[in-house]
């Protein structure tokens, strides 16, 4: 089975004229002393230890792991569900040869894999490997190990029915892994007609037909503990690319993939080979002469359609008739891609074949929206590029993205339009300025090209109009859209030098007479405020909450989850509402138009038409009303689109109110594919129809429908109207529609396939643009062209276009039953029942109502397990809930009480607490019940009667040794009894741990409380009882931190012991820009958040991430009026950290040592100070805003520092202490002059601090007393504001109101300041603890400086 020299030879020659014949796949099986990977759907591997550890990346492994999926990695995989149908990059190393659902069970298939040493696998091995690395390094590689993994005829996993048959489409491929001490090398082989299907569906799909393609490639994984992601390599994009695998190649060999996945010299990323094979005419519809060099090859190679032999392609949501339209670069010449080399350095994290050479493209290929002058090549070859572009390509290839802010200056722009390009023979039209520029025509700038015809350009066509003086470059896209700002006014007209900010950062920006405009870059489509990438998978997230009346039962829901999935290059979309009560949710199943507005955003467009995102962009409004026939049941749905998030995901809040028609349970809802006429204004698009759906359960069918009216608003560019061209009317063709619910996961799924186009010379049927003269209660039938027929609906009876209503109790039509009185309804009836009796269930008959079961009995209460409450019926089915004696809570949630903490047993005697009760035993050398305990005679506890006793035990020294361990003490005259200490004395917490133990047997059950020491015997300062979930806070002594209890699941972040949390990949930490106006920032573990404000009312529905900080803990949080930078300490990082919030900014770290648990901060604006405490090291420092002349100002009489604040004006600093022995609030001048104490009686956490620059006062807000106050500076006029607060950490005051973050409700908190009511609440989508929290205004707080 080996590969002899001469085959080689000839695959080499004759390049894509055969595919690699199977029998050439290296040698595997039984025989060979292969292992046999188990039969199954999920199956991995036991553990392969290596003979030598093989390098990936920059990691040494000694294991490997086969997974039936396609997959090999360094360690075990987790559920397939967690990794088989989501895209590159997996959370752990992964080698993926064929990444997609196998399933091997019932003897479809094998999986062999082994390590192999042997000199024939290894030369076959290598010489693959050198074929594809010509150069000289991989020339001299000879590998010592090689793994083998081999997939052999396996199938798809399939769900089969009774009805159908397994497919017999059977994969077979390889991977082989072939490594010495110094580097490691993979192929993936694919032998000829290996590769029978190309990707499988996911297992969530439910009936809709949703393929994924498979995916090859290869992934780091999380490199560390923060769990930050690995780089990543990934060869196929689409299905095309797969199919493509067993005919092309990157080593000049089809089906062979060589790739160098690790080494010990400088390997970011993956180097795949770099012999690009060039399919041959027979393989390729392109012509030869017209390809690419071979550098560029593998580029396009895998997304090109050959043509295949017997296999089918087709799948249900795929049309055998389409053919991929396959676009070649063309625009540059073959040597500009030869002397950048793309592979001749190394790949960067996250490369992608379909992507990098895009990325090196100066300029974009193509636009579809307005674009500026361009200069065209000819059809018989490409355009010459500039040669002042080399060094700005090369720089592109480097860093591996497209990077605009390499062309910088107005003197390059310029530069770029009169160097090297060629002229251009057929603009008639261009006139020369005086200065010898150009100036261009309106019919330059928008050009009309015939239909189909493809222009070679010599630069891009969305290159902007190139003004002297000015530059126009792509910027940042901002989130945070300002309508007040995208208005125009030719008296003060708008340009994009002050403006192009707006602009997507995948835009580019245009002046017009009357003001700028936005547009997309090529391969990007949008309105150019927001863009996204053509052809690309687009994901939505939002919130849905319903006030509807189903049937005669009201149902609410409020923000329960939606997601959507959108194929782009077909126009698919999928959506799935989950947590929707049942019975709305089978009434909304007819309701399609709401997951219908996806399809209409993202529809696949036919030439000359846009789909809904080319218009509207990523903010808009949709307003649909809807009215059902028969019933007459009208129901209002709005959704909202707030812009795109930090991974281009659209955010849809979505609200339905009104009444559906009820829908029996095991009803299936089938809706006819329908064409829709959408008429398109400047900022508004309507749509009318009539639209019907089929209710089927067994034999039963029948037919209702529903009228909708649909609005969606937006802000259009009005300075560009006139320049663009979309068509008055388009028609929406909707086909495969599904409407689905799950009653076990409670999920509403819609999924539709769209298409955006000519309205078809306006012949759309009245029955589907809703123009037909049928009454509102008929059934509206198309026929041929424009004719259509009228029936009246059930319940109804006329010609059709006149329809009335059947009174079905008039005339004896109902089927009401015995004691059972008949109602007549339009279009239907009903059947009630008198006092007493209710309608059976299974027919319209009145049965007796049964008593009221007793919920105490039968176990239908909601109390807590019977041995922590008690369940008291209160007759009928009411009933109440009393937790019992040793336990707290409302009966439903039972808590333990902890005795011990309250002082139940004698000061000698050990308190051991039990869940709902406790036990006290005297100490050695005290005798009694625990409760009462005297020294016994003679013992050292009666020569200790003379020590100070207190509630927790240190050590008690006398004459320089250890005297005792169990009581303190000041006596100094105790060498009787001193002992040298022969090790470690135990700790107290070590010491009360071992206590408990011995006192549960050394085996206490899973709730009880055991105390957790560090290695150092100190206490941890998260403790729980067992692995109850019950959990709290200690202090350094053990004592708990008072209203740190939570409930299971939830455990509390005790600082300043806090660790990073486990997290997944994040955005860059870009600034996203807030909008103009007073907001609210806010700190929420690794990020920071925007919070508007409207007036003082929060505005919720604007608020937003505005900073993404992976890895932190941000704990302060302050703002620099002056410079409009936000500053924070991480106490995950021990930092001071700032951003400006200018767009596109990024974080600065100013302070990153001498610091452990840096918390409190506050800015001075006036003395471009900030000021920090720290509540490890018990300081308060102040520097400059740049981390300058940093100095202490107080070390001493400091417990636990938290909150600070300044009043800049008057030159003060307060800062508060919540030690709990004595808590305070302090205050001294700026320079750390007259300090004294501000408050020190009745607080008891005092968390949050904040100067009201308002009315001059100093405001804190307290965990432990629940209060918020507020003191004059001087200590006097203190008066209480809030008397019942949660759980506040930190707070802010602006107008008249405090906002707070708290705990209990992980949320911000608004308090009116003059009658100190809870006004309003936000509480974010992502639920996690709150810290930090300021206001920005628009201007700097103005006073007299005081000089301190």
């Amino acid at each position: 089975m080996g590969l002899p020299a001469l085959l080689l030879l000839r695959c080499l020659l004759l390049g894509s004229a055969a595919a690699l014949p199977r029998r050439e796949l290296l040698p595997y099986g039984a025989p060979r002393g292969d292992r046999l990977l188990q039969d199954g759907d999920d199956e991995t591997s036991a553990v392969v230890p290596l003979g030598k550890p093989l390098l990936f990346y920059e990691t040494r492994f000694s294991h490997l792991y086969v997974g039936t999926n396609g997959i090999i990695s360094t360690q075990d995989f987790p559920r397939e569900t967690q990794y088989v149908d989501d895209d590159f990059p997996t959370d752990f190393p992964a080698i993926a040869p064929f990444l997609s659902d196998i399933d091997t069970s019932g003897g479809r298939g094998k999986i062999y894999y082994r390590e192999d040493q042997s000199t024939e696998v290894l030369g076959q091995a290598a010489r693959l490997i050198r074929a594809g690395f010509p150069s000289a390094a991989a020339t001299a590689f000879t590998p010592i190990h090689a793994f083998i993994a081999t997939w052999e005829n396996v199938g798809a996993y399939e769900e089969v029915s009774r009805n159908s048959e397994p497919s017999k489409k059977l994969n077979t491929f390889q991977a082989v892994l072939a490594y010495d001490d110094s580097d490691t090398y993979a192929l993936f082989l694919y032998p000829d007609d290996g590769l029978q299907f190309f990707g499988t569906r996911p297992k969530e799909s439910y009936n809709v037909q949703l393929e994924l393609p498979a995916r090859v490639g290869f992934s780091r994984g999380e490199t560390d503990y923060l769990k930050r992601e690995g780089p990543y390599y990934t060869v196929t994009s689409s299905e095309q690319s797969v199919k493509n695998l067993y005919q092309t190649s990157n080593s000049g060999i089809p089906g062979v993939w060589a790739f160098h996945i690790g080494s010990t010299s400088p390997l970011d990323n993956v180097m795949p080979a770099q012999v690009g094979e060039k399919p041959s005419v027979g393989h390729s519809r392109q012509p030869l002469e017209s390809m690419l060099s071979s550098a560029t090859l593998e580029q396009n190679v895998l997304e090109a359609d050959y043509p295949e032999e017997d296999t089918d392609y087709a799948e249900p949501f795929y049309d055998e008739n389409e053919e991929d339209d396959v676009e070649y670069p063309t625009e540059l010449v073959p040597d500009v891609y030869t002397r950048l080399d793309l592979y001749s350095e190394p790949r960067r994290s996250g490369a992608r074949l379909g992507s990098e050479l895009e990325s090196t493209l100066p300029y974009p290929a193509s636009s579809r929206h307005p674009a500026s002058p361009e200069m065209h090549g000819t059809k018989e070859g490409p355009s010459q590029a500039p040669p002042a572009l080399e060094d700005e390509v090369e720089s592109s290839q480097e860093t591996g993205i497209r990077n605009p802010s390499s062309l910088e200056t107005k003197d390059s722009l310029l530069e770029l339009t009169t160097q090297g390009l060629p002229a251009n023979t057929e603009q008639d039209n261009v006139q020369p300025y005086p200065d010898s520029g150009t100036v261009l025509s309106e019919t330059d700038i928008f050009p009309v090209y015939p239909q189909g015809e493809v222009m070679h350009q010599g630069y891009p066509e969305n290159s902007p109009p190139f003004n002297r003086g000015r530059q126009v470059v792509g910027v940042d896209e901002d989130g945070s859209f300002n309508q007040e700002g995208f208005t125009y006014n030719t008296a003060s007209k708008e340009t994009c030098e002050w403006n192009h900010h707006q602009c997507s950062q995948h835009a580019f920006c245009t002046d017009y007479a009357t003001g700028f405009c936005c547009h997309c870059q090529s391969k990007f489509y949008g309105n150019g405020r927001h863009c996204l990438p053509e052809g690309a998978a687009h994901r939505l997230n939002g919130k849905v909450s319903g006030n509807l009346l189903v049937g005669q039962t009201p149902v609410r829901f409020s923000a329960v989850d939606l997601h959507a999935y959108i194929v782009g290059n077909d126009g698919r979309a999928y959506t799935a509402i989950s947590h929707v009560p049942p019975p709305a949710a089978r009434a909304l199943m007819p309701l399609t138009p709401i997951g219908g507005l996806f399809g209409w955003l993202f529809a696949l467009e036919k030439p000359g038409y846009e789909n809904g995102f080319s218009v509207t962009g990523a903010k808009f409004t949709h307003s649909l009303d809807v009215t059902f026939y028969p019933g007459e049941e009208r129901v209002h749905i709005t959704q909202t689109a707030d812009g795109l998030g930090p991974e281009n995901y659209l955010s849809i809040k979505t609200h339905i109110q009104g009444q559906l028609p009820f829908i029996p349970e095991n009803f299936t809802v089938h809706i006819a594919p329908y064409k829709e006429l959408y008429h398109y204004s400047h900022s508004a698009v309507t749509s009318t129809a009539y639209r019907q759906y089929f209710l089927t359960f067994g034999s039963i069918n029948q037919t209702f429908a529903y009228q909708l009216h649909q609005n969606i608003t937006f802000h259009d560019c009005p300075p560009a109207r006139h320049h663009r061209d979309v068509p008055a009317v388009q028609q929406l063709s909707v086909d495969r529609i599904f409407a689905l619910y799950n009653d076990e996961e409670r999920v509403l799924r819609y999924a539709i396939t769209n298409q955006i186009g000519s309205r078809e010379g306006d012949t759309a049927n009245p029955c589907y643009d809703g123009t037909h003269a049928c009454d509102t209660t008929a059934r509206c039938q198309p026929g041929t062209g424009l004719d259509y027929t009228c029936e009246c609906t059930a319940g109804y009876r006329g010609d059709g276009r006149d329809c009335v209503d059947v009174d079905e109790c008039a005339e004896s039509l109902s089927r009401c039953g015995h004691r059972s009185v008949c109602i007549n309804s339009p279009g239907s009836y009903r059947c009630e029942c008198p006092s007493g009796y209710q309608l059976a269930v299974d027919r319209p008959v009145c049965v007796p109502i049964p008593p009221p079961s007793n919920p105490c009995e039968d176990g239908s209460h909601t109390c807590a397990s019977a041995d922590r409450a008690r369940c008291v019926h209160h007759g009928g089915g009411s009933f109440s809930c009393v937790c019992l004696a040793g336990y707290t809570g409302n009966g439903h949630n039972c808590s333990d009480v902890d005795e011990c903490a309250e002082g139940r047993c004698h000061q000698a005697a050990a308190c051991y607490n039990t869940p709902g009760s406790f036990s006290c035993r005297c100490k050695p050398g005290y005798q009694g019940d625990g409760f009462h305990c005297t020294p016994g005679k003679g013992s050292r506890a009666e020569g200790l009667m003379q020590c100070e006793r207190q509630d927790w035990p240190i050590l008690c020294l006398g004459l320089g040794r250890v005297v005792s361990r169990f009581w303190p003490c000041s006596h100094q005259n105790l060498s009787p009894f001193a002992v040298e200490p022969t090790q470690r004395p135990q700790t107290m917490c070590e010491r009360w741990r071992q206590s408990l133990l011995e006192h549960y047997g050394g085996r206490p059950r899973e709730d009880q409380y055991v105390p957790q020491c560090d290695a150092l015997g100190n206490f941890n300062p998260l403790q729980c009882h067992g692995n109850s979930g019950y959990c709290w806070c200690v202090d350094e002594s053990g004592r708990e931190v008072q209203g740190t209890r939570s409930e299971p699941g939830v455990p509390p972040p005790c600082l300043p012991s806090l660790a990073p949390p486990t997290v997944q990949p994040s955005p860059r930490p870009d600034v996203t820009p807030p909008a103009a106006g007073t907001f609210l920032l806010y700190a929420q573990g690794q990020q920071i958040g925007y919070l508007p404000l409207n007036g003082t009312r929060l505005q919720k529905e604007m608020a937003k991430t505005l900073l993404s900080l992976h890895g932190s803990i941000v704990v302060g949080l302050d703002y620099d009026c002056r410079e409009k930078m936000v500053y924070w300490t991480d106490v995950a990082g021990r930092t001071v950290n700032r951003a400006s919030l200018e767009p596109g900014a990024e974080p600065e770290t100013i302070i990153n040592s001498g610091l452990m648990s840096p918390e409190g901060l506050t800015i001075d604006h006036f003395r471009r100070t900030m000021f920090w405490t720290d509540s490890g090291l018990d300081k308060i420092e102040r520097a400059r805003l740049d981390g300058s002349e940093r100095r202490v100002l107080f070390d001493t009489d400091l417990v636990n520092p938290r909150a600070i604040a300044v009043d800049a004006i008057r030159g003060n600093l307060y800062w508060t202490d919540w030690n709990r022995e004595a808590p305070k609030i302090e205050t001294s001048t700026v320079d750390g002059a007259n300090r004294r104490i501000l408050v020190n009686k009745d607080i008891g956490l005092p968390n949050g601090l904040t100067f009201d620059p308002f009315s001059k006062l100093i405001c804190w807000a307290d965990a432990g007393t629940k209060k918020l106050e507020c003191t004059l500076p001087d200590g006097t006029g203190r008066r209480v504001i809030q008397n019942n607060l949660n759980y506040p950490f930190s707070i802010v005051s602006y107008a008249n109101h405090f906002y707070h973050t708290d705990w209990r409700r992980d949320g911000v908190i608004a308090v009116n300041k003059d009658n100190g009511f809870l006004t309003d609440e936000y509480l974010p989508e992502q639920r996690s603890h709150l810290y930090g929290i300021t206001a920005v205004y628009p201007y700097c707080p103005g006073g007299k400086v005081h000089l301190v």
